[in-house]
């Protein structure tokens, strides 16, 4: 069977992270959110996907690339134009980069499904495609009910006690939303929604083709099954998806690395001495960190591949990416790292380097003078003699 992942946006709502990784690319403990979309797919029999890309396209099409590694056929549609100053993307918004695979092969020639390239789930695709072919639909949405305090968020959708969608919303006001009931972004098709998708435009799933299908009268159904769903849509989200998986809470969600004293887990080759080093979990380590001695880790938090912590650091509650250098006099609580930035969980954030924050933390690749060596060096005997 053949599925869409929509992954051409921006991710304007998860900056500064998606100035250097496109959103479904994201690493949540370590793995790319999108491939998790793409096992899940897999293994409920979508072996055939096809991936629209635009911001940062080749990062995700040189990560995935055929498919084969995932044990699945995959290929790109990428939306934007080479110039002199380099790949520029231009995305048709999600309606209208499946129209351009449509008039490009005719891809799409039985009942198919559409994701979004940024939440995990675990719904049972094909009990949905069931209730989708049992009513005849040309679409259907996959439904949750979520609190009314924050329809604002998503798609609301109103549905008859059949599931046929009476209305829908984009992004209402709490006070005028005509329902608790949000669109997830996961959709089941019928070739026959391409007559509702202009050409050679942008064109939206939510705010315009919904709409237009209840204004037609066409048959779209929404129906609501059980399952996980974790939306990475913006910072907030990410650091609350990653607190999540760092406690087990994500079901079906494989932690990495291995168990080395309770609720603390770690990769290969990493560098540390267990009796000089506090770790209080649920804390996830990745391959080749170093951990000074005399440094304390309190969870949740994860520190990824490639990390130092200095001697004497503290760190309580923290989401380190790949290769993060923390200094001996660090004392951080809930921050987010991500490259070259220092994230708060609700998404401010300060560029490392223009904040002058460098002595604190950087990136553990970056070759230091010997002064800054000296610097460390004595700043860790310090903290280790007090």
């Amino acid at each position: 069977m053949k599925a869409m992942i929509l992954a051409a946006g921006k991710g304007t709502r998860v900056r500064p992270i998606t100035h250097s990784v496109p959103k479904p690319m994201i690493p949540l403990l370590g793995r790319p959110i999108m491939q998790s979309i793409v096992e899940h797919l897999r293994d409920c029999g979508f072996n055939q996907i096809v991936v629209n890309t635009s911001h940062l396209a080749p990062m995700i099409e040189d990560y995935f690339r055929d498919g084969s590694g995932f044990g699945v056929e995959m290929a790109y549609s990428f939306e934007g134009v080479l110039t002199e100053e380099g790949v520029i993307g231009e995305a048709l918004g999600s309606a209208g980069g499946l129209k351009r695979i449509q008039e490009f092969s005719g891809f799409f020639d039985d009942t198919f499904v559409v994701l979004c390239g940024d939440a995990l789930i675990d719904a049972d695709l094909q009990k949905a495609v069931e209730f989708h072919k049992d009513r005849r639909a040309i679409a259907t949405i996959l439904l949750r009910e979520v609190p009314k305090a924050e329809v604002f968020r998503y798609g609301v959708v109103a549905t008859a006690s059949d599931g046929r969608v009476l209305r829908f919303q984009e992004k209402p006001r709490i006070e005028e939303a005509v329902s608790t009931m949000a669109n997830t972004g996961i959709y089941i098709f019928e070739p026959e929604i391409f007559d509702y998708i202009p050409a050679g435009q942008q064109f939206d799933i939510g705010s315009e083709l919904f709409p237009r299908l209840v204004n037609a009268g066409a048959p779209i159904y929404g129906v609501e099954l059980p399952f996980d769903w974790v939306d990475i849509g913006s910072v907030p989200d990410y650091w609350e998806a990653t607190r999540l998986a760092l406690r087990g809470g994500i079901r079906n969600y494989k932690l990495p690395g291995r168990e080395v004293m309770p609720g603390v887990r770690m990769g290969i080759n990493v560098a540390w001495n267990p009796g000089k080093v506090t770790i209080r979990g649920p804390v996830v380590i990745g391959g080749s960190v170093y951990l000074g001695d005399g440094a304390v880790i309190e969870g949740p938090t994860l520190i990824g591949a490639g990390s130092v912590i200095e001697p004497g650091a503290r760190i309580s509650g923290c989401i380190l990416a790949e290769h993060t250098r923390i200094s001996s006099v660090a004392r951080l609580e809930n921050i987010l790292v991500f490259g070259p930035n220092c994230i708060n969980p609700d998404g401010s954030h300060l560029h490392i380097g223009e904040a002058q924050l460098g002595w604190v933390m950087d990136d553990a690749r970056r070759k230091r003078n010997s002064s800054e060596a000296e610097t460390s060096l004595m700043e860790a005997a310090l903290h280790l003699s007090d």
